[in-house]
């Protein structure tokens, strides 16, 4: 995990580039290497040292002439090490490396025999190629400067002021200057009448734990996100159980505004249940507030979810690099596959409560992947997302929507994937805790978050602001106080229409009220614990 920038052109100012680089010094504490080639590109890289922790430096050279910066992890490694690359010889033991023999090997051919997140850029002479995680677990932005020289790096913050345009990299492509975008991952389920596979409970407690098991690749110690809702809890009990087997003990972390915030008091019931090593952190309002120009800066959107959930995450995972962990497993994405959120029930079909998936799922990297990579790695802090494993997702999505329909099991949201790990005979989770009503993270940590944060936002923006914002913001124009402050906020870090243009805002679907939280869902004050209780026997 790092922070990588490459430069595609001669002429860049070697110091220049390193302050540049430098901006994006809290993804990669441990080190910072930087490599000028000799037709005059530029690899620069800031490293978070989990794999090979002592010769897994960066950039890494191949065989012959090529060279390569990565961020992420490459979890089947060792597979491609011992098959299609057993011939290569290795400079490192690093996960990265097979990336430059892969490339070495296939050509530009070769993203999708990669299983992991990662944003990479190859150089080869002249010759590149950059790309990006399926799902855009690992954020890449790319640019051109006023002298064609083409930029890729980890955040906006190194290439903003830099380039002329830029905007994020699509997910599930490479781009080489021969080819343009490549879109490389093309799943089966990206087509919603393919979903007709049959509900099989067993495949999806092996298929998860199996995508659990390869993010506990670590050299370093490994914790867990625990808010007590049902998908950080089922990710903590799979790694507790997977760690037991080698008698390791697992490290879980929860935040609140107190020790009555919801999601507190769940995790806690979650930990002791698991027996997990808890670490629980309050956080104040006014400390909330106090660090949002700061966390604007880090997270490089204005959207008002990712706002109101990032500022939890982010003093969560400053309290887990403070112990010295830097890696945890979160649950992102289940949601997005099961249909998690409360809007779901009120979709008018099937039909299209399957396309809201799928669409849900793909646009993931502009605010949940976004949130969980940069509101932890401010801290140096790596998330990965076991939901978001390719074999899990092209299972599960491609189960029959109506065996998803919350509508189905009387408002029972992921009502599947909690019946899957409802397993008496071993438990999983506590049955209070496995049929939980879903709280977002933003709501969870503490009711009185989101409701403080909206009436100071109100007081810093005044009513001729808002109804003059289209002359300040004419692109995607705020339409609230809340969203007109954090759009200010963001504007005076990135002031470039390219920075603007690579938000998207998360609006829920099928609800009159178009505030994001879960409690502005009607449903959410008809669901509780009896009523899921009701469901166990279904």
């Amino acid at each position: 995990m790092c922070g990588i920038l490459a430069i595609i052109g001669k002429g860049k100012d070697e110091e220049l580039v390193k302050t540049l680089s430098k901006r994006m010094s809290h993804r990669g504490p441990d080190e910072s290497d930087m490599y000028i080639t000799e037709n005059g590109h530029i690899l620069s890289h800031e490293r978070l040292s989990i794999i090979d922790l002592h010769s897994g430096r960066q950039p890494i050279k191949g065989t012959k002439s090529a060279y390569m910066v990565h961020n992420g992890e490459i979890y089947n490694h060792q597979e491609l090490r011992e098959t299609v690359l057993k011939h290569h010889t290795f400079r490192t033991k690093s996960d990265s490396e097979v990336i430059v023999h892969l490339y070495e090997e296939f050509g530009y051919d070769f993203c999708d025999k990669l299983d992991g997140d990662f944003a990479f850029v190859v150089i080869d002479g002249d010759d590149y190629i950059a790309g990006r995680d399926p799902m855009g677990v690992k954020p890449l932005y790319y640019g051109l400067d006023e002298r064609g020289r083409i930029y890729f790096a980890s955040e906006m913050k190194p290439i903003a002021d830099q380039c002329k345009t830029f905007s994020t990299f699509p997910p599930g492509h490479f781009y080489t200057q021969k080819t343009g975008f490549v879109k490389y991952y093309t799943p089966v389920y990206e087509d919603y009448t393919k979903a007709t596979q049959e509900l099989d409970l067993a495949l999806i407690r092996e298929t998860l734990t199996e995508a659990t098991r390869k993010r506990l690749m670590s050299d370093v110690p490994i914790g867990v996100l625990l808010s007590g809702g049902l998908d950080s809890s089922l990710t903590s009990a799979i790694a507790s159980r997977l760690l037991a087997e080698n008698g390791k003990k697992l490290h879980s972390f929860s935040i609140g505004l107190d020790a009555e915030a919801p999601d507190a008091k769940a995790a806690r019931k979650v930990a002791e249940f698991l027996g997990t090593e808890h670490h629980e952190i309050h956080f104040t309002i006014e400390h909330g507030i106090e660090i949002l120009d700061k966390l604007i800066w880090h997270l490089e959107t204005y959207d008002v979810t990712s706002v109101r959930a990032s500022t939890p995450m982010y003093f969560l995972s400053k309290a887990i690099a403070d112990l010295g962990i830097k890696v945890v497993l979160s649950g992102e994405g289940a949601d997005e596959i099961f249909g998690g959120y409360l809007y779901f029930r009120n979709a008018p079909s099937t039909e299209e409560f399957q396309k809201e998936t799928i669409e849900r799922v793909q646009k993931l990297f502009t605010a949940d992947l976004l949130r969980a990579d940069k509101s932890t790695m401010a801290h140096g802090l790596e998330a990965r997302v076991p939901f978001l494993d390719k074999a899990f997702l092209e299972m599960a999505i491609q189960i029959k929507p109506e065996e998803k329909q919350p509508k189905t099991y009387d408002g029972i949201e992921k009502y599947i994937l909690r019946k899957a790990f409802d397993t008496p005979e071993s438990p999983y989770l506590p049955q209070e805790v496995l049929w939980r009503q879903k709280e977002q993270f933003s709501d969870g940590v503490g009711y009185n978050w989101i409701d403080q944060l909206i009436e100071y936002c109100a007081t810093r923006v005044t009513d001729e602001e808002l109804e003059t914002a289209a002359v300040k913001f004419p692109y995607n124009t705020p339409t609230t106080k809340e969203a007109y402050y954090y759009r200010t906020i963001f504007h005076k870090y990135y002031p470039q229409v390219s920075a603007a243009q690579t938000v998207r805002k998360w609006i829920p679907k099928w609800q009159e009220n178009q505030d994001p939280s879960g409690r502005a869902n009607a449903a959410h004050v008809q669901a509780d614990v009896e009523i899921a209780k009701s469901n166990v026997a279904v």
